[in-house]
């Protein structure tokens, strides 16, 4: 390595920029925003700005394991200090990966100016810190079930050591390495075993393969550089629809549920926010999922605004006075919305929700339980891992499934320096969500989450999901035992009748209904008749109705409405006098305070809905009548709380478009002509003072007057300081104004913020 390369020079890296392209140092402050805030001065400052090791770091967190890999040998062969040959890096990569690969690799790299050079390659010195791992890691020749053989028969304190290794850094020192060390000792065990190599008398090291193990990724061979395969399991695209259809359609079915318990019973709020496990729990058991999903299930409807934490209206009846976790009035349009819209609002949600609902139900630093809607669920990042995954298991082409390990696998390969927060569980977690949501369907993206991922307009997302979704029906199949199977979705309106009239016994692509008494009163309580009800089963149902289920009707029917509630303030009529006796009677009579007032009327100061809950509590069977007689339904609305105002989110700086990215490039190079630009005479410095811009005056007019070019030193209303070369055209009224050919046009500076003047050559 004789060559005299430009990296032998001073500023070496600014000498690098400036033989780039316009193109390629616009393309290198787009690939590196931090670069350009505020606005580098020339080029040695947007070096100096390259080589800080925050920014290096933060370039380095989008590199794949066969980037950082070449950053790390250029930097141990001398590329910090003298530079390394392309044909030594390819000595040094041996074979470990294809030759057109390192030469993308390296593109990468130069094009955020992590690698630089001409003949030899050179890297900044805070380059070799975003390198995690060892170049050349240990490793052992124990197979994948050799070593899961060898970990299950390790006892705690053996198995504790490595874990430590495992997700730490894999080189440990330690006196039990020295050798005449007690083979009982855990280390000499653990050495004897393979587990751990020896390197030196106070050195040891995990081999790489016995930490996948035990972080629980698949094992690589730590010497390629190559990305993992993934098992070509390709699915015909109408299968990974149905499936994901399916799973929107059982997400929607949840959410409803969890929307209609909390509108019957709010739940408290806790002290430090969030849903208590217990209210979670009466939650998953009314709906009849599981702690899991119920937390998913509450993350996703507070994050679209479909319930929220305040007063709701009704109170509950044993108010408190502290908050409620209730369904809010926007729950109300989400009802009548379509199933598609339904599913994007979902689906879009989670998408975007800066939380991680799979941490419900975890236990927390203190060993406590995290509660769904706390702040402990919350996660800034959460957003952009799960747009990654997504990404990556997208890439892999329509219809292409993936197991989580395999995905995993990938995301380890392409983001090596985010492991820590997107493990192997993590990603697991992920796509399970994700195809919880309706994204995913059998391994594979879905058509409406490949929509909805690539921010596709929203159209295009609703006309593949009403795709997807199977097409409603509008009839049912009542059975024997009576119970109603809806072998699809139906349509709205038979489905808002058949939810009335039965209560789900089981769901999935074809949903059992069952009727029964309870049923049945629910419905009349609503005010159909026996006669709707019969001709309801009679005209959408396939099969014949059983004629247990006309008796049941009829029998149901019978009985109800016979004992008659009004307002009086209440009154309670029936045409049998032994019915009301028996009314009277009863405890609940005291509870109501009823009193008679005539064998077939009585009389209560409670609420109508009081008397009607309490009757239909103590085994009675009372309708609720209007001033004409006429059944109503006086079911109580769910309790709503008010949507309360979101406070604006911090919304990020608008990235820069590629014209402004060109237009500091062109700033760049005025800078720099700027610098190499040998003045006139020594100049004028402004220093504030009355003769100062008087001097400032006198040769910007001297300038304008012999028609030549003056460097001027400007601060900009901003506090940025900069230096370029201009025309000056006219000055006067505290005003410069000057031909700027960065610019291309006239550019009016303000006098007292010009610093410095200077005629050129």
């Amino acid at each position: 390595m004789t060559d005299i390369d430009p990296a032998d020079q001073p500023y070496v890296l600014a000498t690098w920029l400036g033989e780039r392209s316009d193109a390629e140092l616009a393309d290198l402050l787009r690939l590196r925003p931090d670069l350009a805030v505020p606005p580098p001065a020339n080029l040695s400052v947007l070096a100096s700005r390259a080589e800080q090791r925050a920014s290096v770091l933060r370039a380095t967190d989008d590199l794949s394991v066969l980037e950082l890999t070449l950053v790390g040998l250029l930097a141990r062969d001398g590329g910090i200090d003298s530079g390394v040959s392309r044909e030594r890096l390819g000595e040094l990569v041996a074979g470990r990966a294809p030759a057109r690969a390192v030469d993308r690799a390296l593109t990468v790299l130069r094009d955020r100016a992590l690698v630089w050079g001409s003949r030899l390659l050179r890297v900044t010195p805070a380059a070799r810190d975003a390198v995690g791992w060892r170049i050349d890691p240990a490793t052992t020749d124990l197979t994948a079930d050799q070593i899961a053989d060898a970990l299950s028969a390790l006892t705690e304190d053996e198995r504790r050591l490595l874990t430590t290794l495992a997700t730490s850094s894999p080189i440990g020192r330690t006196r039990d390495a020295a050798p005449g060390t007690s083979p009982d000792r855990p280390v000499q065990r653990l050495l004897a075993s393979g587990l751990l190599v020896w390197l030196d008398e106070q050195t040891v090291e995990l081999p790489h393969q016995v930490g996948q193990v035990l972080r629980g990724e698949t094992v690589t061979d730590p010497g390629a550089l190559t990305p993992p395969t993934v098992r070509g399991r390709k699915r015909p695209i109408a299968e990974v629809n149905a499936a994901a259809a399916g799973e929107a359609l059982e997400l929607i079915r949840h959410c409803e549920a969890v929307l209609a318990a909390l509108g019957d019973s709010p739940a408290p709020t806790l002290k430090a926010g969030g849903l208590g496990v217990r209210e979670s729990r009466r939650l998953a058991k009314a709906v009849g999922i599981d702690d899991g999903r119920v937390g998913l299930v509450l993350e996703l409807l507070a994050g679209a605004g479909l319930i929220a934490s305040g007063a709701p209206d009704p109170l509950p009846a044993s108010d408190t006075g502290d908050d409620y976790w209730a369904p809010t009035v926007v729950a109300d349009s989400w009802f009548d919305a379509d199933t598609a819209h339904r599913w994007q609002l979902l689906a879009q949600t989670w998408i975007d929700l800066p939380r991680r609902p799979w941490t419900v139900g975890l236990r927390d630093p203190n060993d406590k339980p995290i509660a769904a809607l706390s702040e402990e669920v919350r996660a800034s990042g959460a957003p952009r891992d799960r747009r990654f995954v997504l990404d990556v298991l997208a890439e892999l082409g329509t219809g292409a499934a993936a197991t989580p390990d395999e995905v995993a696998a990938l995301v380890a390969w392409r983001r090596p320096r985010w492991s820590v927060r997107l493990g192997s569980s993590a990603i697991g977690h992920t796509l399970a969500e994700a195809t919880a949501v309706g994204l995913v369907g059998r391994g594979a993206i879905a058509s409406p989450g490949r929509s909805l991922l690539h921010d596709g307009p929203a159209e295009s997302v609703l006309a593949d999901m009403a795709a997807a979704l199977p097409k409603p029906i509008d009839y049912v199949l009542v059975q024997a035992d009576l119970t109603v199977v809806a072998p699809g979705p139906l349509v709205p309106e038979l489905l808002a009748q058949i939810q009335l009239v039965a209560d789900v016994e089981s769901a999935g692509a074809a949903t059992v209904y069952r009727v029964g008494e309870t049923s049945v009163r629910r419905a009349l309580d609503a005010g159909r008749t026996a006669a709707e009800l019969h001709a309801l089963f009679a005209s959408h149902s396939k099969t014949p109705v059983p004629q247990a289920l006309t008796y049941l009707i009829d029998d149901v029917a019978r009985r109800h409405g016979r004992l008659r509630a009004g307002v009086a303030r209440s009154f309670v009529r029936c045409d049998d006098p032994a019915t009301l006796a028996e009314v009277l009677a009863s405890p609940v009579a005291e509870a109501l305070a009823l009193r008679a007032l005539a064998p077939t009327v009585a009389v209560s100061q409670a609420e109508l809905g009081d008397v009607l809950e309490k009757l239909r509590g103590a085994g009675f069977a009372p309708a609720g009548e209007d001033s004409s007689g006429a059944i109503v339904d006086l079911r109580r609305p769910g309790a709503r709380v008010p949507k309360r105002r979101e406070r604006t989110a911090r919304r990020a700086p608008t990235p820069p478009t590629q014209e402004q990215y060109e237009q500091l490039v062109r700033q760049l190079r005025a800078g720099e002509r700027a610098a190499a630009t040998s003045q006139r005479g020594g100049g004028v410095r402004s220093d504030g003072s009355r003769a100062g811009s008087a001097a400032t005056m006198a040769l910007l007019q001297l300038a304008v007057k012999v028609g030549r070019s003056v460097r001027i030193g400007y601060v900009d209303a901003q506090g940025i300081a900069s230096v370029r070369i201009v025309d000056p055209v006219s000055v006067g009224g505290g005003q410069l104004d000057a031909f700027d050919p960065a610019d291309g046009a006239i550019r009016r500076f303000t006098l007292h913020r010009v610093t410095s003047v200077a005629l050129v050559e």
